[in-house]
C-alpha cells in the first residue's frame, strides 16, 4: 500500500483537517500520480456537507480537479511514463461494457461511473478518496495528459469547470454565427465565456449583478446583460441560439426560456439544492428545448485540454495552502473568489 496524506471531512458539515490514509499499490494498468494542485469545486462543498441526499461517505477526501506528475506506472501501462504532466477529473472508472461506455460517453455510464471520491470502486468495497492529497493511483484509461504549455495550477480547474462547459458548447455546436449566453460568471461561467469566445461564438453574459461587467469584457464577452432589471427579458426576447445555465441558486427559468430563439436550447450544468419549476408554455410556443449536461467523457476531456492549450484558454485562479480550505469554502458560498480556488498540495 502507498501511504498518503491529505485534508478530509471527518463527518458531514465538520471542518476539514489533516488526514492520513493508504492508496492501493499500482496494478499493471495503474498510474501513480504525485498531486501538485487540486481545484475546489462547489460540488466538493455539497459533498463534504452531505447536501445531496446520502451520496457522501466519511471520512472524505474531496477534490476532482487534479493536476500532477507521474511518479510511477504499472507493468503494462502504455499511455504514460514517469515525469508526464497528467490530470484526473470527476471519475476514475466506469463499467466499460454498456452502450454509452462503448460510444465513448463514459460520463453517462449506465451502471454508474466511479466518482473520484466518496464512491465505491468497481469491487464494491473500497471507497475512493480525492485530490486534496499528495498522491493518487488511477487506471491509465482514466488519466488525462496535460499539455506542457498548460501550467499545472491553471490546468487543474479544467478537469471539472473546463469540461463541464466545453461539453455542452461542443454538443450544441457553439461557434461562428451562433449567439450564446452564459448565465452566471463564477467558476463555471467564466470558463464558458472563454471557451465560447475561442470557438468563435457571439457571447453574452447574463448576470444578476453588474459588478462583473468589466471582468466579463476582459474575458472576451461581447455583451453583458444585468438580469436584475426585469425589463431585459423583453428587450432581449428571442435572441439566443444557446443559453448555458451555470447558476446553482433558485431561478425562474421560464423568464430565460423567452430569451431563446425558435429551436433554441437552454442547458443547465449547475446543480441547485431545490428543483426548478418549469412551465412548458415558453418551450411550446417556439419549439425551444430545455436540457442538462454533466461533465464530459474521458475522450472529450482530453480534447478539451488540447483545445485549451492551443487557444491559451485558462481559468482565473487564486492559489491557496491546504490549511485555507475551510476558509475558501466559506468564500465560495459568498461568491468571494475570482474565479476558482486551487490548492497547492505540495504545501501539505
Amino acid at each position: 500500500m502507498i501511504k498518503a496524506k491529505g485534508y478530509a471531512a471527518p463527518s458531514a458539515k465538520a471542518p476539514l483537517g489533516p488526514f492520513s490514509f493508504e492508496r492501493r499499490d499500482a496494478k499493471e494498468h495503474d498510474v501513480v500520480i504525485d498531486i501538485k494542485y487540486c481545484g475546489i469545486c462547489h460540488s466538493d462543498i455539497h459533498m463534504a456537507r452531505d447536501e445531496w441526499g446520502g451520496l457522501s461517505r466519511f471520512p472524505m477526501v474531496p477534490g476532482h480537479e487534479i493536476a500532477g506528475v507521474v511518479r510511477s506506472v504499472g507493468s503494462n501501462v502504455t499511455k504514460y511514463k514517469v515525469g508526464d504532466h497528467v490530470g484526473v477529473g470527476c471519475f476514475v472508472d466506469s463499467c466499460r461494457q454498456c452502450v454509452n461506455c462503448k460510444k465513448k460517453l463514459d460520463q453517462y455510464c449506465l451502471e454508474g461511473n466511479t466518482l473520484t471520491y466518496s464512491a465505491l470502486e468497481r469491487d464494491g468495497k473500497s471507497v475512493t478518496q480525492g485530490g486534496y492529497s499528495n498522491v493518487i493511483v488511477v487506471n491509465e484509461d482514466y488519466v488525462l495528459g496535460i499539455p506542457k504549455s498548460l501550467p499545472l495550477d491553471k490546468a487543474a480547474p479544467l478537469l471539472c469547470a473546463g469540461i463541464t462547459l466545453y461539453s455542452p458548447l461542443m454538443h450544441w455546436k457553439a461557434g461562428p454565427g451562433q449567439k450564446v449566453a452564459i448565465m452566471g460568471l463564477g467558476g463555471l461561467g467564466h470558463m464558458g465565456v472563454k471557451i465560447a469566445v475561442a470557438l468563435g461564438a457571439d457571447v453574452t453574459v447574463l448576470s444578476h449583478s453588474d459588478k462583473k461587467r468589466e471582468d466579463a469584457k476582459k474575458m472576451g464577452a461581447h455583451h453583458f446583460v444585468s438580469t436584475h432589471d426585469p425589463k431585459v427579458f423583453q428587450e432581449h426576447a428571442n435572441s439566443f441560439d444557446l443559453i448555458v445555465n451555470t447558476v446553482s441558486a433558485e431561478l425562474n427559468l421560464n423568464d430565460y426560456f423567452g430569451l431563446l430563439k425558435t429551436d433554441g436550447t437552454l442547458v443547465s450544468v449547475g446543480a441547485p439544492e431545490k428543483p426548478y419549476t418549469v412551465s412548458p408554455f415558453p418551450l411550446l410556443v417556439q419549439r425551444r428545448s430545455y436540457a442538462g449536461s454533466a461533465i464530459g467523457s474521458i475522450k472529450e476531456t482530453q480534447e478539451m485540454l488540447d483545445f485549451c492549450a492551443k487557444y491559451n484558454v485558462t481559468p482565473a485562479i487564486e492559489v491557496i495552502a491546504p490549511e485555507q480550505i475551510n476558509a475558501a469554502y466559506e468564500r465560495v458560498l459568498k461568491s468571494d473568489v475570482r474565479y476558482r480556488f486551487v490548492v497547492d498540495m505540495a504545501k501539505l
